[in-house]
């Protein structure tokens, strides 16, 4: 039989289980031999097609040939595979209705969640995909302006065009937006070229030595800082508390007023030939933080970031990491108040 010709396919019967359907209502009581013969399959495949069948109550025990079988007429067959098919399809639309309602309790749940720790003006989130969201969420509701701290990879490539297109969204809604990364994003080609795009979209983009944290301020309403989350995983926290969020922005507009504005790489040094990076990385020193701190801070690698400490300190004619930072506040380069210079005070 050509597989064109079966037709209880839709009704859960298997071609081989209907060739020995057919077989055995041409031929009532055949024996799993008779029937292979006719089907042209093995005896022990028309076996297994008996056997469910059976199961399909397609097939009963014969009364007038024990040990046989008889097929159910086609009306009454057809009956019964409909009358089973209804019950399957009963029985899945009862479980989407339960797994509707599981869903429904679900974003209930998440819902109700957000929204009391959202009621207390402060709440974290976890995973890409969710910041992502979040930040397209208070991006829509901007009205005014963005402050943005693009610290640690400044434009990642995976994520550099969702956000471009995002910004220039915001900036043909005649929204403001004022950006801050590392000196470092200079030295990569990708970084550069997704901050021209957006300073030619409109975006004011500028580069300071370090920066704090990665942020992003709406409005001077709400803010959202990204902290370290498990493992690899990336993190945030939404920050809707006024006075943390003015700390907030006006911690971004001293950054900003100190930044370089895009375009070739800072030329300033100081009389010793000190760099911005040069000095950002003797503040850390001053500071204690480690070689990794250094490197994450200045956006750059720990080699790199041990060169700039060597010349540093080769600078400051200093013999050790921490005399150096120790020198470069007693000179003037670093804040009077650094932790080093009050204990060597």
């Amino acid at each position: 039989m050509r597989t064109s010709e079966y037709v209880l396919g839709r009704l859960g019967v298997e071609p081989a289980t209907e060739s020995v359907y057919r077989a055995l209502l041409a031929q009532p009581h055949a024996t799993a031999a008779e029937l292979a013969a006719r089907t042209e399959m093995t005896e022990q495949e028309a076996e297994r097609a008996l056997g469910r069948l059976t199961g399909l109550a397609l097939a009963h025990p014969s009364t007038e040939r024990p040990g046989r079988l008889y097929a159910v007429s086609p009306r009454l067959g057809m009956d019964i595979l409909l009358a089973r098919q209804q019950a399957e399809l009963a029985a899945q639309q009862q479980r989407v209705e339960e797994s509707r309602a599981a869903a429904a309790r679900l974003v209930s749940e998440f819902a109700t969640h957000q929204q009391s720790a959202a009621d207390q003006g402060v709440f974290r989130m976890a995973g890409a995909d969710r910041i992502s969201d979040h930040v397209r969420e208070i991006g829509a509701l901007a009205e005014e302006e963005l402050q943005v701290f693009a610290a640690g990879q400044p434009f990642p490539s995976s994520a550099a065009s969702a956000s471009r297109r995002l910004y220039e969204d915001l900036l043909a809604r005649g929204i403001r937006i004022r950006a801050v990364c590392l000196d470092s994003a200079r030295n990569d080609p990708d970084a550069v070229e997704h901050a021209e795009r957006l300073a030619a979209a409109g975006a004011e983009v500028r580069t300071a030595a370090v920066l704090p944290t990665r942020m992003v301020v709406v409005d001077r309403r709400s803010a959202l800082v990204f902290t370290a989350g498990e493992g690899a995983t990336e993190a945030a926290v939404s920050v809707r508390v006024p006075g943390v969020v003015t700390a907030l922005s006006t911690l971004f507009d001293a950054v900003w007023a100190a930044a370089e504005r895009l375009g070739p790489p800072p030329s300033r040094r100081a009389a010793d030939g000190f760099t911005r990076q040069h000095l950002a990385a003797l503040q850390l020193l001053a500071e204690g933080h480690t070689d990794a701190t250094v490197a994450r801070r200045l956006g750059v690698s720990a080699r790199t970031a041990r060169r700039i400490a060597t010349d540093a300190m080769a600078g400051m004619k200093a013999r050790s990491r921490f005399q150096a930072g120790v020198l470069a506040a007693q000179l003037g380069y670093l804040p009077a108040s650094s932790p080093e210079v009050q204990r060597t005070a």
